[in-house]
């Protein structure tokens, strides 16, 4: 009777790329999260230090653990890329940058600028503990 007819598959994530802004959309909310539950941390850190010496040097101790420190790491630069995401977004709300172009460029630009506070930070830290 009748034959079923072929469809066009729908794109999905295996063929559909998403654009450069979406990405970091999304990865704006993911740091949002991050930044939350890093900020536990710093929390927990501030406890450890009013409850006492015995305490603080637990915390220190396990804060300065290798997984820890690179955890802290992955903090600061959340906190540079979800900054820098912050300020593209009060562009946008000043109602610039909506071009093609210019939402690529100024992508690229929030990318660099957070790579480039976390490593100035990261140089620093390491110049102040020699």
């Amino acid at each position: 009777m009748n034959a079923p007819h072929p469809r066009p598959l729908s794109p999905h994530l295996q063929v559909y790329r998403l654009p450069l802004t979406a990405v970091l959309s999304i990865t704006h909310r993911i740091t949002g999260v991050l930044l939350s539950a890093g900020l536990l941390s710093v929390v927990c850190l501030l406890s450890a230090l009013a409850a006492g010496p015995e305490a603080y040097a637990s915390a220190q101790a396990i804060a300065g653990s290798g997984g820890m420190r690179f955890l802290s790491w992955a903090f600061i630069y959340a906190l540079f890329f979800h900054l820098c995401h912050g300020i593209r977004h009060l562009i946008w709300d000043a109602g610039q940058g909506f071009e093609a172009g210019t939402l690529n460029r100024y992508a690229w630009i929030e990318l660099t600028a957070s790579v480039l506070l976390t490593l100035a930070v990261f140089v620093l830290s390491s110049r102040d503990s020699l």
